[in-house]
């Protein structure tokens, strides 16, 4: 269960966090409707490879990935998105698409957009379509030493 996991970690770092259940969701936007929070100030975890690693790409749950800003800012030669396929390997403990931004927890690094580093807070998806965590972005970057660059 990817939301147990999720906050046995945090739990175990004494991080203040909430959790708010929504009815399922199967999108960031309309995750961000159902849990009430604006689309800009959820963050929504998109599964990238670059060059012939995966990561986690952080981003408003109301933007895009440009992968070729993303290329240009981590001085990749080829980045692309994962496949489903792949993302389900990745995360089998985790709903399809709902995977919570702790590369730390899956061996991944993870970059955020610049845009989620100005909020005291960020919420997320927990590992599932009825669950989303909010925390403070202080205690999220302590906890996932994310690389803060262009993703959008």
């Amino acid at each position: 269960m990817p939301v147990k996991k999720l906050k046995k970690f945090l739990d175990s770092h004494d991080v203040e966090y909430v959790s708010v259940s929504h009815s399922p969701a199967y999108s960031a936007q309309t995750t961000a409707e159902a849990a009430h929070i604006p689309g800009k100030e959820l963050a929504k975890t998109v599964i990238v490879r670059i060059n012939d690693k995966f990561a986690m790409a952080v981003l408003p749950a109301s933007c895009r990935v440009h992968l070729g800003h993303f290329k240009v800012a981590v001085s990749a030669s080829h980045v692309e998105l994962a496949t489903e396929t792949e993302v389900e390997k990745l995360f089998p403990d985790c709903e399809k698409g709902a995977m919570p931004p702790f590369g730390n927890l899956y061996d991944m690094e993870v970059y955020v957009a610049e845009q989620l580093t100005e909020d005291d807070e960020i919420a997320f998806s927990a590992g599932s379509h009825t669950e989303v965590v909010r925390m403070s972005y202080k205690d999220f970057a302590r906890l996932v030493a994310p690389k803060i660059t262009a993703l959008t």
